[in-house]
């Protein structure tokens, strides 16, 4: 486009001079250089062209051969986080560069509708919380940023490898989140795949200088220091290299005892017992039942003492846990049901919220990413015949319960542990309702995950596996009033998957019948 205007404002000076030239032939062979100059511009304003629309090309074909996998089975290929944090990156960045590639070509109807369709793209922070996500899971399932970098997890079905920039895009997000530790993992991946030969527009220059930087940040003066040398030895004229590498040298010794001491302080943190416990238990580890207790555990067809509606077709009740006593409904929901649940959801899907223990106003929290939606049985009769079910299995009276609350979770979607009970210091906390505390929860698992996604009690060291079509069930708090401490849960980051929920927060008020007081604070 430059060369284009180029050649238009020197045909346009020419006609603005005299019309005299051939008057002169000395004149004249001024205007043949002029001329053949022109025609080189131009041709290299047809090469650039050219070189544009192969871009452009390459990229439309890449583009449809990948929309045409994804839209076969959009959930299932959004279950593989890279694919999802490659989404939000792409529409977020890379189709904001497409639009500048071709922003000089004659047809605008794309550009317009790009240029409109773009205010509905992901923003700066969707892919910040994306690449969030990521290293979230990436320290929770204790993964490698080679087997992330792959795709190489656990159950997938749309392997996607991720590229340097990817990787190079994830430790800048690191780094602008003053998160040196995930900065250095996945700055060393994208070095490490430029050093294998990948084909790459991203300089490993580049890539020093942040790794060097967040090594140094670690107080990790030596490693710092030979990245900084491994930098110079490619570009010995690097102005804020040389500066470090005489700084680090000088400092060297001094930042060795600092570097010990904020291993120890990071080390300490790290064995924070909850979170380590919350961790192992998403990975399958931790805490197990003794022989004694599992023997105590039993699976049964269940009416709730001959109801009249389970009577002859009982429910099958697995238990999971001895206490808190947590059991599993098996095909308790049908995939009609769900189909039809996730349908009325979809479209009212907001960010999941909690509510300030202090002020009360509920509020966007790190620590509970998903969306959810609440459904009434006025939406549809499937919602009413849901709540009767959970009804007639519990015993328990749904007129005072919460609406059925439609979570899914997305990239590295996740709940840290968490009570749904009100404590004794947050007397007001279901004040509005007017229905007393939360005695119950029901939680419908509505798809299976691939990987990750368990339902978890830190205290006690259970770990509940969503299963589709199955439902879980837990009292929050003693017969006598009193909450039950050890029901303290967490919903593990999904690794791979989809993870659909629905729950139904049971209160106290209508129960006094139903499930009577006790006589002591552990009943």
């Amino acid at each position: 486009m430059e060369l284009l205007c180029w050649c238009l404002l020197l045909l346009s000076s020419l006609q603005s001079v005299s019309a005299d030239f051939f008057t002169s032939i000395g004149q004249m062979t001024d205007l043949l250089y002029t001329e053949k100059d022109l025609v080189t511009s131009l041709k290299d304003y047809i090469k650039a062209e050219e070189n544009k629309l192969a871009q452009i090309k390459q990229w439309a074909d890449k583009m449809d051969s990948l929309t045409a996998t994804a839209t076969k089975d959009p959930e299932g290929f959004l279950g593989h986080p890279v694919n999802a944090f490659k989404l939000v990156k792409r529409l977020n960045t890379e189709w904001g560069n497409l639009e500048s590639l071709v922003l000089s070509d004659t047809t605008d109807g794309f550009i317009s509708n790009l240029t409109i369709q773009r205010q509905y793209f992901p923003s700066d922070e969707d892919q910040t919380g994306a690449a969030k996500a990521l290293l979230r899971l990436q320290d929770t399932y204790r993964l490698d940023s080679n087997t992330i970098s792959t795709g190489d997890l656990p159950g997938v079905t749309y392997k996607s490898r991720m590229t340097a920039e990817d990787c190079f895009e994830l430790g800048k997000i690191a780094y602008t989140e003053v998160d040196y530790y995930h900065t250095e993992l996945w700055m060393a991946q994208a070095l490490r795949q430029l050093e294998e030969g990948e084909e790459s527009t991203l300089d490993k220059v580049t890539v020093l200088d942040y790794l060097s930087y967040a090594i140094y940040q670690q107080g990790e003066m030596e490693r710092a220091l030979e990245y900084t040398k491994k930098l110079l030895a490619i570009d010995p004229e690097h102005k804020r290299a040389n500066g470090n590498l005489k700084y680090f040298q000088f400092q060297l010794e001094k930042q060795k005892k600092a570097a010990d001491e904020k291993r120890s302080a990071k080390a300490e943190f790290k064995l924070i017992p909850e979170r380590k416990k919350y961790e192992m238990l998403c990975r399958g580890e931790g805490i197990k039942m003794t022989p004694r207790r599992q023997s105590r555990l039993f699976c049964r067809y269940y009416d709730n003492n001959h109801h009249p509606k389970l009577l002859l077709a009982p429910i099958k009740q697995q238990d999971e846990w001895d206490k808190p006593y947590i059991v599993r409904y098996l095909d308790i929901i049908s995939d009609e049901e769900v189909a039809k649940v996730k349908q009325l959801a979809k479209p009212r899907l907001r960010r999941a919220t909690i509510s300030n223990p202090i002020t009360g106003v509920l509020e966007t929290a790190h620590y509970r990413i998903s969306k959810s939606a609440w459904l009434t049985g006025y939406d549809d009769p499937v919602v009413e015949i849901i709540n009767e079910r959970i009804e007639d299995i519990t015993g328990l009276e749904m007129d005072t319960a919460e609406e059925l609350q439609v979570a899914n979770y997305g990239v590295g979607g996740q709940y840290e542990p968490h009570f749904d009970f009100g404590r004794k210091d947050e007397p007001d906390a279901f004040k509005e309702l007017g229905t007393g505390n939360r005695i119950a929860t029901w939680l419908f698992y509505m798809s299976d995950v691939l990987a990750g996604g368990a339902t978890v009690f830190p205290d006690v060291g259970a770990a509940v596996w969503p299963q589709k079509n199955s439902a879980v069930f837990w009292y929050n708090l003693f017969a006598s009033g009193e909450g039950d401490y050890s029901t303290r849960h967490a919903a593990c980051p999904v690794l791979v998957g989809n993870k659909w929920v629905s729950n139904k927060w049971i209160h106290e008020r209508g129960q006094e019948w139903r499930r009577p007081c006790g006589l002591s604070e552990s009943d």
